[in-house]
């Protein structure tokens, strides 16, 4: 399972990086206005950060395993 979401996880890392180049790709030909998309790109990016540090911040912090705690507590 631990595997399957590391895959999964790597695939749509590699879509949205050639959803990104396209959109750059696009713009640097000037068939799309790239300020615009790359506004709402680094805002999109931003909510997906802000929203990864918290998940992050539940499961390491609120959600521990037995495993991880330290040795006497």
């Amino acid at each position: 399972m631990n595997t399957f979401i590391k895959k999964l996880t790597s695939y749509i890392l590699i879509g949205f990086i050639l959803t990104v180049t396209v959109i750059a790709l696009l713009g640097v030909w000037e068939v799309i206005d790239l300020k615009e998309v790359l506004r709402k790109i680094f805002l999109s990016l931003t909510i997906i950060f802000v929203a990864a540090a918290i998940v992050l911040f539940i499961f390491t912090v609120i959600i521990r395993d037995d495993k991880t705690k330290k040795p006497g507590e």
